[in-house]
Order: C-alpha cells, then structure tokens, then sequence
C-alpha cells in the first residue's frame, strides 16, 4: 500500500502524467452565461466564447469522494493551488476533517506547472514507500523551492477584466507589449512587460538561468502554456539543449485559469534538487 495523492485542475497535469503517477485530479468548477461545467468538460474554444465566466474552487464533497478513492489504508495527501489565489485550499481542509482516515492537506504555494511539479514531487516519494508524514514534509520542501515564470500573450483578457484599462491596453497591445509575472513562495509579482514574443521568450529563459546552482543539482521541469503548444515546445527544446532534466514535461493550462490569462501565454516551472 502506498499514500494517496489528490490535487485540483490547477495543476494541469498532463493525462499520461497523471497516470503515470495514479495521481486523482479533482476539477475546479467555470460559470459561463449562468451554466455551470467542470474544468475540461467543454472545448476552450467554447468556454472563452463565452460573454461571461467565472470560475469557483471544487466542493468538499468532491475532495472527499476523490479523497475515499485514492484511500489503500495509508492515508491521502491533498496538493491544492496556493491559497491567496483560490478557496480550494480551504474546501479541501473541510474535506480532511470528514474523511474516514487520515488525510493531509499541502498549500503548494504556487499553481498551474509549479503545482504540477509539487503533486508529482509527492507521488514520487509515496511511491518509494514514504510515511504520510514524509510524503507531506517532501511536498512542502518542493512548494518552497519551485518557481514558476510566464508572459502573456497581450493585455486582452486584462481589459476585459478591468485590470489595465482599455486605452492604455489597446495601445499596449499596438507596440507588441507581452505582461510578465512570477509566482514564488506564494506571491505572484508583475514583471517588467516584454516588448516581443522573442524578447518573452528570451526573458524567460534567462530567469530560469539565474537560478542555476554552482554544483550538479537535477533539474524539474514544466513548460506550460495555454493554448499555445509550439511555444512551450521551443522553451523546452531551449532548456534540454543546455541540461538535461531529471524529469519534464509540458503542460497546458486548465480552463479556470485560461478565462482570466487569456490564451497564447507560456512559460517555466521548476525546481533545482
């Protein structure tokens, strides 16, 4: 028997990912034009047609069902999206207070690939057969250390948001502005905006460069994107022509996070080991 491990959609954990690892996903919930669906359930297409969407963390309930599932008797560890961007976090502690054994519950202090890179970090050490304790004490170590970098493809869904305003928006999008950010240590900081998609590119690679260490630490690796494979197809290829990770792959935003990103965006997650 090992431990169980649950996370949310935001961690966009490719299918083969998640089977590989047996690791349960429970799906954020998208309101669109009063009609309310599951993370994934609908094309994106649809979803971002959309005149209105709003997206809503995943029921105790739900938490508590995939919680029973992935239960063989050891207990069940819970990786959510950081809780300064979602209410997950807490629906998923509400869920551990009621489920029949023992349960859990990690902060990954990051979301999308970074979450990705926790909820995997977890499943490998439960496989190797640690406690519930050291399964927890493994994911919190990653969620420290992992960074997660991205750019935007342009200001649209920040103007439809209401975030930048529309004037300085369109004419931001004119001369090619591409917004940057970073989520660490649960802070998600707005970087100096790119000026190009090469300069973006070239941004991110460079912000994942700094972070090398001196000695040969092994590198974890997500490159993400949101509707845009072919340019985390290109970091990757980047990244694997100066190291070679220990593990990687790429992964596609979920849906509850694309209405408020927007689609085009790419990026890096990951941590040194």
């Amino acid at each position: 028997m090992t431990v169980g491990i649950v996370t949310d959609s935001t961690a966009a954990l490719p299918e083969d990912v998640r089977a590989a690892w047996n690791i349960a996903v429970v799906p954020l919930m998208i309101t669109m034009d009063g009609r309310t669906v599951a993370d994934g359930e609908l094309d994106t297409a649809e979803i971002l047609a959309a005149k209105t969407h709003s997206s809503s963390g995943p029921s105790p309930g739900a938490f508590i069902q995939a919680i029973a599932d992935q239960d063989q008797g050891d207990g069940v560890v819970v990786v959510t999206v950081t809780s300064t961007l979602s209410i997950t976090h807490q629906s998923a502690v509400l869920a551990a207070k009621s489920a029949a054994g023992p349960v859990a519950v990690v902060d990954s202090r990051t979301a999308a690939g970074g979450q990705g890179l926790v909820t995997v970090a977890a499943a490998r050490a439960a496989r190797a057969g640690a406690t519930l304790d050291e399964v927890v004490a493994r994911a919190e170590t990653v969620a420290r250390q992992v960074k997660l970098v991205g750019a935007l493809a342009n200001l649209d869904q920040l103007i439809r948001s209401g975030r930048v305003p529309g004037l300085a928006g369109r004419a931001g999008n004119l001369i090619g502005l591409r917004p940057m950010f970073d989520i660490h240590d649960a802070v998600i900081r707005r970087l100096r905006p790119a000026l190009s998609d090469e300069a973006a590119h070239q941004r991110l690679l460079s912000l994942w460069r700094r972070t090398r260490p001196a000695d040969d630490a092994s590198l974890y690796l997500v490159c993400l994107h949101a509707e845009a494979p072919d340019r985390a197809a290109d970091l990757l290829e980047a990244v694997t022509a100066e190291v070679r990770p220990a593990d990687a792959f790429i992964s596609q935003f979920g849906q509850a996070m694309m209405i408020n990103s927007g689609t085009g965006v790419r990026g890096l997650a990951w941590y040194w080991d």
